[in-house]
């Protein structure tokens, strides 16, 4: 998989409350093995002390352009020079309009101009700011010289208002960033279908059947389906996610809903991925009223029927069969069961993986998996789901195009 090992990336921090953010993502861009080197302008620096960003980055921060000082060590230009990337998170509507004018007034915008290195943009602004003509003028200014816009993402922001303009979270911009370094994007002109998170069956107005599912590996694939090309619907239960960047996302509840929502998806999608962890059961009544414990009787029985098969009905369509991919998130014998799953619901693909791991469980940032098709298995070594996802995307696009 691609990765920022080794990678110099000059950040520059603008001016906006996300400028905050920015302190976790020179942490993240160090966890994938880059070199960051910080420049702040005079506004970032009254949201965050330089110190901040030297204590993090280990390198001195960067912030006039007429330092004689840092002059005589690393001058502008030979920073300009040093970068294999410029990444400006967050990017104020001010950076962007002076970025679109090739102004260099102060140093950040001096090495944009200075530099032959890729620009990456990541705006943060009021939601009236950016969707301003002025800025979306500029947006399209920056696009069409070169520049990558990561985001912005919609939401509540720091002003009130809600809507886009939110920087995007420090792990997004990085597995973006990531993405821009792809020779080629696999599934251009592909469709995905992805399901995620868990179902939710009723017992009565308050109670539910569920598991401990986040969501979080299936929303992690639909984003890099996305970075990889494809045109991508996320079927998703109920999680606290919000959606990646590209994504068309489908919110369910329950089994039969997220099934009809899949079977209307496989009708054009060349690839279907369930990383849903699906309730297998529901009951057989749901109660209008709630529950109540009876005196006098410990031994109520829940009465429960089988919910449908989502994967395996996908993957039994004799018209318009996608390319059918499965997990198996399994507590004991892992790999048998998933070999059992793959031949019995007919699955092209099945990732299986330990979720009684609390490193890589329901809820865990990181996972391993093991991908098993009908010519053998690959296990992947441990690591980030937004990781592993991009790893899965590759080795999905590529078996789908080559056998199917």
């Amino acid at each position: 998989m691609s990765s920022l090992a080794d990678k110099r990336i000059l950040l520059g921090v603008s001016g906006g409350i996300a400028a905050y953010k920015s302190a976790d993502l020179v942490r993240r861009l160090q966890d994938r093995g880059a070199n960051v080197r910080v420049v702040m302008t005079a506004g970032a620096q009254e949201f965050v002390r330089p110190l901040t960003f030297q204590a993090l980055s280990g390198n001195p921060v960067h912030t006039d352009l007429l330092d004689p000082a840092a002059e005589a060590a690393m001058g502008h230009i030979e920073l300009a020079k040093w970068a294999d990337f410029i990444l400006v998170a967050p990017a104020s509507a001010s950076v962007m309009a002076r970025l679109a004018a090739g102004m260099a007034d102060d140093l950040l915008s001096t090495l944009c101009l200075a530099s032959e290195a890729p620009l990456v943009l990541a705006p943060a602004m009021n939601q009236a700011m950016w969707r301003h003509p002025a800025t979306q003028a500029n947006a399209r200014t920056l696009q069409a010289r070169g520049a990558t816009l990561l985001g912005p993402a919609a939401g509540s922001q720091a002003c009130g208002d809600v809507g886009p303009g939110r920087m995007l979270e420090p792990l997004d911009i990085v597995d973006q960033l990531i993405a821009t370094q792809l020779p080629a994007q696999v599934l251009a002109g592909k469709k995905v279908a992805i399901t995620a998170g868990p179902t939710r069956e009723a017992l009565d107005p308050v109670r539910y059947l569920s598991n401990h599912s986040s969501g979080k590996m299936g929303f992690a694939i639909a984003s890099a389906a996305a970075r990889a090309g494809a045109e991508v619907t996320l079927i998703a239960g109920p999680v606290r996610l919000d959606t990646p960047a590209g994504v068309h996302r489908v919110d369910v509840v329950s089994t039969t809903e997220m099934l009809a929502a899949a079977e209307k998806a496989a009708d054009s999608c060349d690839i279907f991925i369930s990383a849903a962890a699906v309730v297998d059961f529901r009951p057989a009544v749901v109660a209008e009223q709630k529950i109540k414990k009876q005196d006098g009787n410990d031994a109520d029985v829940l009465k429960l029927v089988k919910n449908p098969d989502i994967v395996a009905t996908i993957a039994a369509r004799t018209h318009k069969r996608p390319f059918v991919v499965g997990f198996a998130a399994e507590t004991e014998n892992v790999i048998a069961h998933a070999q059992g799953k793959l031949a019995r619901k007919q699955l092209d693909m099945i990732v299986a993986n330990d979720v009684s791991d609390p490193e890589g469980g329901f809820n865990s940032d990181r996972n391993q998996v093991v991908v098993i098709d009908h010519s053998g298995q690959q296990p992947l070594p441990a690591g980030l789901k937004t990781e592993l996802a991009a790893q899965l995307i590759e080795m999905i696009a590529k078996q789908a195009f080559t056998s199917h």
